[in-house]
């Protein structure tokens, strides 16, 4: 019997990278904020809190390489950045507002799951502490 492996699990796949981009906290987020208005970075900030200022930039920047939104430059004294969502970058609203809608319906499943899980490991480890 062959173990065939999905191509989108191999290490150089295109898709995987761009999983590993977008997938996570931080780029939901500023895509969420993004849906409903072009903003400026530190109006972002402010709004995702404990995001560091290293983390929005290059959360900032993978989407802006994937085509998820853009970035536009004003030319103001000060200099100011605004960013905006593109077309391709709203397309994923229904996908996370699915994710979002399936994480708030679960909260209380994932809290006992996690509760039971931390029981038990906390069980695993006092057994074996007694058994040394």
């Amino acid at each position: 019997m062959t173990n065939s492996v999905d191509p989108v699990f191999f290490a150089d796949c295109a898709a995987r990278v761009f999983f590993d981009q977008v997938a996570n906290k931080w780029s939901v987020m500023i895509l969420t904020l993004l849906n409903e208005n072009t903003l400026r970075f530190n109006q972002m900030k402010r709004s995702m809190e404990g995001i560091t200022h290293k983390a929005l930039t290059q959360a900032l920047r993978k989407m802006e390489r994937n085509g998820l939104i853009n970035r536009t430059v004003l030319a103001t004294s000060p200099v100011a950045v605004e960013y905006a969502i593109t077309d391709l970058g709203r397309s994923l609203q229904k996908p996370f507002s699915a994710m979002y809608d399936w994480a708030i319906n679960h909260l209380d499943d994932i809290e006992k799951a996690q509760e039971a899980y931390d029981v038990s490991l906390a069980e695993v480890e006092g057994s074996s502490r007694t058994q040394k």
